[in-house]
């Protein structure tokens, strides 16, 4: 396993990049959630916000079928 330091500068930046954007998507769907009624969900609200913290794939699953 590589450590944070022994990675190439372009790596390090590739990685933060992309976590970069995990994060404001996820944070993105979650205040989606949190200000969206029930009545407006698929689904119990309880479930979509542990399904968001899945990678990627939570919050896109979020915005193309969580949402009525």
């Amino acid at each position: 396993m590589t450590k944070w330091s022994g990675l190439p500068r372009g790596r390090r930046r590739a990685i933060a990049a992309l976590a970069a954007v995990q994060v404001g998507l996820a944070a993105a769907a979650w205040t989606d959630l949190a200000r969206r009624p029930a009545s407006a969900v698929n689904g119990p609200k309880g479930r979509w916000a542990l399904i968001i913290g899945i990678n990627f794939i939570g919050p896109a699953a979020w915005f193309r079928w969580g949402r009525r």
